[in-house]
């Protein structure tokens, strides 16, 4: 409360890197959510490029209405 879920195509990240886009995505929620840092779980899931219009389909196009950053591109 809350979950954050993120899809991007594969990136060679360290655990490192990993660890710093969670404590700045953290800290964004935090400030912006009132939330405490300890009620934020961040997801990081990798999806093959060929495999991203299955996230479109099930994800981004059904909500497309209420995203509230919605992409500049459609597929």
């Amino acid at each position: 409360m809350p979950h954050i879920d993120i899809k991007c195509f594969p990136r060679d990240l360290t655990d490192e890197q990993k660890t710093a886009l969670a404590a700045d995505i953290t800290d964004v929620i935090v400030r912006h959510l009132n939330s405490k840092d300890r009620s934020v779980s961040i997801a990081l899931n990798q999806v093959q490029e060929a495999d991203w219009k299955q996230v479109w389909d099930s994800e981004i196009a059904p909500q497309l209405e209420t995203l509230i950053k919605k992409p500049g591109y459609s597929m």
